[in-house]
């Protein structure tokens, strides 16, 4: 079963202004990565590195995607796109998640085939000491993109977060590989590391196309936001019940409809006055939601007794 769309509360200019933020960090970061890899790569000719160094490249790539996605994501609805350009975000998340797999299956054969012919890790020092300072970037930037999740809960951002996430473990397996086949001269380890990182890839870039796919399908909030969304409706007790609730995210803004019981004498103003208070009391839970709630005179919906 995958994993529930999972929207929370948010301050949106605090999240917003984040996620730019950490947008541009990935794509230094990523950067700086890439040139110091190639460097290591070439010094040593370690396939563990090679794997690394794809996998950076691939980052790259997909943190500029993301720079872009999320920007566009942000972008106001406008007369064609009247709930928003969200889904923009989702788009960057299956292009990462397929650069992602790319490069699993490059590094996996060339992994492969090292193992079955050994060769030597020259210079290794150097490429140890890449991956050392490899890993202090990447621990600094996965800090920082949780850091903007927390405030924007954005899917572009996890997916790169995904990716960096992957990218230090690599890099912590490339050290193992490459420090062994230094020290140990097990160069067969080096390979072997190779194939872990790629395998490692794999499985993330799975799980980035899972939510990525979520929310493209319009796959519903937790279950935990749709309870909390019917409590706070019903807490006016002047609603006698929800149904049709559905819910679906399109980026970071969570969509929110739902059919409510209301007594059937009320007049037209009494009836949109409960309806704002009740899109209030979900906007406190959900600050970015967008909400349409449909009025059913109590009784008359079919439907309405079974939920």
């Amino acid at each position: 079963m995958t994993a529930e769309v999972e929207i929370p509360p948010q301050d949106p200019e605090a999240g917003a202004r984040a996620v730019r933020q950490v947008t541009r960090l990935s794509i230094l970061a990523a950067s700086l990565l890439v040139l110091l890899k190639v460097f290591g790569w070439a010094a040593s000719g370690s396939v563990s590195l090679l794997a690394s160094l794809l996998d950076s490249g691939l980052d790259l790539v997909a943190s500029l995607a993301v720079f872009f996605a999320v920007r566009w994501a942000a972008r106001p609805p406008d007369w064609d796109h009247r709930h928003g350009h969200g889904k923009a975000e989702a788009f960057a998340g299956l292009l990462q998640a397929g650069l992602v797999m790319a490069s699993a299956l490059f590094v996996g054969w060339e992994a492969v085939d090292r193992i079955l012919t050994p060769r030597p890790v020259a210079n290794g020092i150097w490429a140890v000491g890449v991956m050392g300072v490899s890993i202090v970037v990447t621990v600094g930037l996965v800090w920082a993109q949780t850091r903007a999740i927390r405030l924007s809960g954005s899917l572009a951002v996890k997916g790169d977060r995904a990716h960096y996430s992957a990218d230090l473990a690599s890099n912590l397996v490339a050290l193992i590989g490459v420090a062994s086949a230094t020290f140990l001269s097990a160069a067969p380890l080096d390979a072997a590391a190779g194939l872990v990182v790629a395998i490692w890839l794999l499985w993330g870039a799975l799980n980035v196309l899972r939510e990525a796919a979520d929310q493209l399908l319009d796959r519903e909030l937790p279950l935990e936001d749709q309870a909390a969304i019917t409590a706070a409706v019903l807490a006016d007790k002047r609603i006698g019940g929800v149904h049709r609730l559905r819910t679906r995210a399109s980026g970071a803004v969570p969509m929110v409809q739902m059919h409510v019981d209301l007594a059937p004498n009320l007049t037209l103003k009494k009836v949109h006055d409960i309806l704002d208070e009740a899109e209030a009391r979900i906007l406190e839970i959900l600050p970015r939601a967008d909400v349409l709630i449909h009025p059913d005179p109590r009784g008359s919906s079919p439907d309405a007794a079974s939920k």
